[in-house]
């Protein structure tokens, strides 16, 4: 069973009300900067009105998360890492919001630029969790009891689980409350893995994270009045993937992320099958905006997403429950 502790309640019922009140304070802010979202013009045509919506919200949502943590969590090196690992990506986030938002460039940072980022935070991170927090370079093999050392390689593993939540949760930010509030319930399954597992670091990261992204959709919610940008999902990525590496449940994240997984999928697929054979698979990629073009309303569209995040969720928490 998994028994909450006040102390983590406390700390999500503090973490929404800061990142509520922050909100109110920042969307204001961002619209006199006129950091606006660029709306894809290929893009569904109910998407157009969304022109001008305020982005980079993602800080006033890892503002509400990051006091919360430092106030109510037990200070130690996983827990410094974890905000490392979310507020470096944040920071690579906000770079390329703040380039193509307010300073009008379209192109943001290069996909060079963010892969370099990406790799020195992974092996930062990784040399602390393997040398400092003597983290095994094992994996658990999820449905089994055992786990399997992968030695250096679990450096390039790590590697790929950052930059592949990182970039899943950046393409699911596509629809008003999508990435919030499928962020919200794998982010409160990994603050009961946490405490299964014993990292009280993970939990506190994790319901802090879960507060500031049901605080956010205060906002979010269709019809948007901010998005969070860059600067939120690839944060929000990068607390994910980290609370798996130090949980060692680095492939149940794929389970649990499902939601995510999927969105990546589909735009890795879509562009292969174009560029192999000149063919479609979807009307759009990423995977909600097919839907989308199918005829489904947005909001169906962000509700099927939420009930299959907490399905995967509610799964990969039993099996890492009965390992």
């Amino acid at each position: 069973m998994v028994s909450i502790s006040m102390p983590l309640v406390y700390a999500f019922i503090t973490s929404l009300v800061l990142t509520v009140i922050f909100g109110k304070l920042a969307i204001p802010m961002l619209k006199r900067l006129h950091a606006q979202q660029s709306i894809r013009e290929e893009g569904p045509e109910s998407h157009k009105k969304k022109s001008g919506t305020p982005t980079m919200g993602g800080l006033f949502l890892l503002l509400g998360m990051t006091i919360t943590v430092l106030v109510y969590a037990p200070w130690s090196v996983t827990m410094w890492i974890l905000l490392f690992l979310t507020l470096g990506h944040a920071l690579l986030g906000f770079s390329d919001d703040f380039i193509k938002a307010v300073k009008k460039r379209n192109l943001g940072l290069t996909a060079k630029q963010k892969l370099l980022g990406q790799f020195i935070m992974s092996a930062i991170f990784c040399y602390i969790a393997t040398e400092i927090v003597t983290l095994p370079t094992s994996v658990w093999v999820p449905f089994t009891n055992y786990s399997v050392d992968l030695g250096w390689f679990y450096y390039v593993l790590v590697f790929f689980v950052i930059v592949g939540t990182t970039n899943a949760v950046n393409l699911t930010d596509g629809l008003d409350g999508l990435a919030g509030g499928c962020s919200a319930v794998v982010a409160v399954t990994y603050a009961s893995i946490g405490i299964l597992a014993g990292v009280s670091a993970v939990s506190y990261v994790a319901i802090a994270l879960c507060g500031a992204c049901l605080g956010f959709l205060f906002y979010n919610m269709n019809p948007a009045k901010v998005f969070m940008g860059d600067t939120g999902s690839l944060a929000i990525g990068g607390a994910f993937s980290g609370m798996a590496i130090m949980t060692k449940s680095e492939f149940l994240l794929v389970i649990v992320g499902l939601v995510f997984v999927m969105e990546a999928l589909s735009v890795i697929i879509q562009v292969v099958s174009f560029k192999t054979r000149g063919v479609r698979v979807f009307k759009m990629s990423p995977i909600h905006h097919h839907f989308e073009l199918s005829g489904w309303s947005e909001r169906k569209v962000v509700f099927v997403f939420w009930l299959a995040t907490v399905i995967c969720s509610v799964a990969g928490l039993f099996i890492y429950i009965l390992k």
